[in-house]
């Protein structure tokens, strides 16, 4: 297997989803592409104006990375977009993009959920939520690491 494609990207500008996916279409021995936007997202009740995302330069990638490796071994893939966004964005706008490019589906969609169920609860990334009634930062869910627990070896 030639060695897999890895993409790492914490940027403050957004992305094109296009433009990803067909750098991933691009990728030799591709059957099948997932692509996995997340979006700021306001439910109405919280009165979100904002999200503002810092995190740890240099250890953030280097954990994105880590999570992208372990992927690509357990998967088998030939491709992995990660591109994180941080600052502040606003309801709606793309603050995630998860992308697989593999020979088949079923490795593409189980990798992109590893990597998203990871990069939830492994990267050093954090988020300050500004409401209408002031700000506060947004606290781990114990969802997220029920999740990534699922995909545990032990």
């Amino acid at each position: 297997m030639d060695k897999p494609l890895i993409k790492i990207t914490v940027q403050t500008e957004d992305f094109s989803l296009a433009d990803e996916y067909q750098l991933l279409a691009n990728t030799p021995g591709c059957g099948a592409v997932l692509t996995f936007s997340g979006l700021v997202r306001d439910d109405g009740s919280t009165q979100l104006q904002s999200l503002e995302l810092e995190h740890y330069p240099g250890m953030t990638e280097q954990a994105l990375t880590d999570i992208a490796l372990l992927a690509v071994a357990r998967f088998k893939v030939k491709a992995v977009t990660l591109i994180h966004r941080i600052g502040t964005l606003t309801p709606q706008q793309q603050i995630v993009l998860v992308g697989v490019a593999s020979s088949h589906r079923r490795e593409a969609f189980q990798a992109g959920e590893f990597i998203m169920d990871y990069l939830k609860t492994k990267a050093p990334l954090w988020k300050k939520q500004h409401l209408a009634t002031g700000s506060d930062w947004v606290d781990a869910k114990h969802t997220d690491a029920e999740c990534a627990k699922r995909w545990d070896l032990s």
